[in-house]
């Protein structure tokens, strides 16, 4: 069985480093600015940071995949065209976009570079797959996960570039980025920003009692008793009150990982070429964890063997985890 790419997460050069060094075939990074979905304090690169990793990377034959997936506002495009030059100058090996005009730039400024469409594009049939193909020239298609495993079987057949689909993390379905809660809310945008519950505006709150309340602004996303512990506020996985659920429920998305490891040697046979783990945000451990448990599972898989799947059921979001719309369009 051919084995497929394993697309890894690198917040940081740490991270980046870490992946590596437990196995990833590539891994994708993002710079310090709004040119990719995950502009937060603390996590990304700088310039020189890209160019020692990009380096480190390539001498231990992985490679660099840059994120370049969010939207440019009119009279913006600067920023992300800088970005991308910036990019090929440092040699990475794939941009992974959204936006069809920062598609058009990389495909007539640098037609040579190789491009990934992101996930946060929403392609998820054959016709707007191709078009993307035709247009821009686009090499692979990370698939939403809305798709179960027959599905993405036929959809392999029908387009004429590789598929990439997540295997583990974040489960968010919310257009796959493409939403508008936080702006809403705070005035970023996920999508031209890169800010989803941007940290400056996230306050926790405990009263007498120990117990928590966490907000965005001014609003209450959750409320966690003193013996639960207190999730990242972010609106889709808040918990709610109306007339009909007075307790609070979640009303958009259950907080909850997706771990697709019994479904790998299906993905494979399916015709999936890069298997992507989700986890820009955690910690060198999560990714050192995440990556060695699936690069054993996937060798496991390529050479014939049972994949002998760790539990990483504690660095799941929840302590749960699903298989989700992969194996039925029944979940919730």
């Amino acid at each position: 069985m051919t084995s497929p790419e394993l697309v890894c997460p690198a917040g940081t050069p740490a991270a980046l480093r870490t992946a590596v060094d437990a196995g990833a075939d590539a891994v994708y990074c993002g710079f310090q600015n709004a040119t990719n979905a995950r502009n937060f304090p603390g996590l990304n690169f700088t310039v020189p940071e890209l160019e020692r990793s990009v380096a480190y990377a390539h001498a231990k034959g992985t490679k660099v995949l840059l994120a370049m997936n969010t939207y440019p506002p009119a009279g913006k495009q600067t920023l992300w065209k800088d970005a991308i030059d910036t990019g090929i100058r440092l040699g990475v090996d794939a941009f992974i976009v959204a936006d069809i005009g920062v598609a058009h730039y990389i495909a007539t400024k640098h037609p040579a570079a190789r491009l990934h469409l992101s996930v946060q594009a929403a392609a998820s049939n054959p016709e707007s797959i191709r078009y993307y193909c035709q247009e821009f020239g686009v090499k692979r298609v990370v698939l939403p996960r809305i798709l179960t495993v027959p599905e993405i079987r036929s959809l392999a057949a029908e387009v004429p570039c590789e598929i990439e689909t997540f295997i583990f993390g974040n489960h968010g379905l919310m257009v796959e980025g493409r939403c508008s809660l936080t702006n809403y809310i705070s005035g970023l945008s996920t999508n031209l920003d890169g800010v989803c519950s941007p940290a400056a505006q996230v306050e926790y709150i405990r009263d007498a009692a120990g117990n928590v309340s966490t907000q965005l602004g001014e609003f209450t996303i959750d409320c966690f008793g003193c013996n639960e512990t207190a999730g990242y506020p972010t609106i889709c996985k808040g918990r709610y009150t109306t007339p009909a659920h007075d307790g609070g429920y979640y009303a958009f998305e259950e907080p909850i990982s997706l771990n697709l490891s019994p479904l790998l040697p299906a993905l494979i046979d399916a015709g999936v070429h890069a298997l992507k783990i989700e986890g820009r945000q955690r910690s060198r451990a999560y990714v050192k964890k995440v990556v060695s448990a699936f690069r054993k599972a996937v060798d496991d898989i390529s050479d014939g063997r049972t994949a002998q799947l760790a539990d990483l059921l504690a660095l799941t979001e929840g302590q749960k985890e699903t298989q989700g719309a992969f194996k039925s369009k029944t979940w919730r």
